[in-house]
């Protein structure tokens, strides 16, 4: 059986991307970050998930927050949540995370062996990042093919993004389908402190869209979602 490294988040994106992964007969090493981020809450959902996908192993890898401090998404920033986007790039951008989060997964991938990375980036329905598009992607695979022992040596870790090109509420779908539990995910940006999500900003404007669009509640409705 396969060895997979998956980014998980706490997230809905991410939390289907571990169950696409899953549903392929990986074995999952799940990789969460912490970073400062205002909606931290996001972590102990990412426990739950690894624990619900019976992961073989769950790390979690604390970074500084001075690293990101410009985005709004960290909470030592000192900037509103909600501000409004700048060039179609939105306040809440977290400098280079991807390239950060996919760098360590492909060190660890290559420390254990995995043969593949999934990661739950999405092109479609989110806010303007960068770094969630195919063109990214590919680019990063190039980087994989050339600078790594696994790379040169005619067999790189290959980037997985399921979800690249789904609508948000064919994402939902797609999990559910695979039995994936939504209510132990949160998508907000800007939590109450009891993980109550605010329901204003732009992820939890995807998230209930994309909920509309499957025709499906939002399991996590019970969290205040859509307040």
């Amino acid at each position: 059986m396969h060895s997979c490294v998956v980014l998980l988040s706490g997230g809905l994106d991410s939390a289907t991307a571990a169950a696409v992964a899953k549903s392929k007969g990986f074995s999952l090493f799940a990789l969460t970050f912490i970073y400062g981020q205002r909606h931290d809450i996001e972590v102990e959902c990412a426990k739950k998930i690894a624990h619900f996908l019976h992961v073989i192993s769950h790390e979690v890898v604390y970074l500084p927050d001075s690293l990101f401090k410009s985005s709004s998404l960290i909470r030592a920033s000192g900037k509103a949540i909600l501000n409004n986007h700048t060039d179609n790039i939105p306040a809440t951008y977290v400098p280079a995370r991807n390239i950060v989060f996919l760098s360590m997964a492909l060190a660890y991938a290559e420390t254990i062996n995995a043969s593949h990375i999934f990661i739950g980036v999405n092109a479609i329905d989110y806010s303007g990042y960068p770094d969630c598009r195919p063109q990214f992607i590919d680019a990063f695979q190039k980087v994989v093919n050339v600078g790594t022992k696994s790379g040169i040596g005619g067999n790189p870790v290959i980037i997985e993004t399921p979800l690249i090109g789904l609508t948000k509420g064919e994402i939902i779908k797609l999990g559910l389908s695979l039995g994936m539990d939504y209510s132990l995910t949160t998508s907000c940006y800007n939590p109450a402190q009891d993980g109550s999500p605010c329901g204003v900003c732009d992820s939890c404007r995807i998230r209930q869209k994309g909920f509309l669009e499957a025709g499906i509640q939002d399991p996590a409705l019970h969290q205040n979602y859509g307040k």
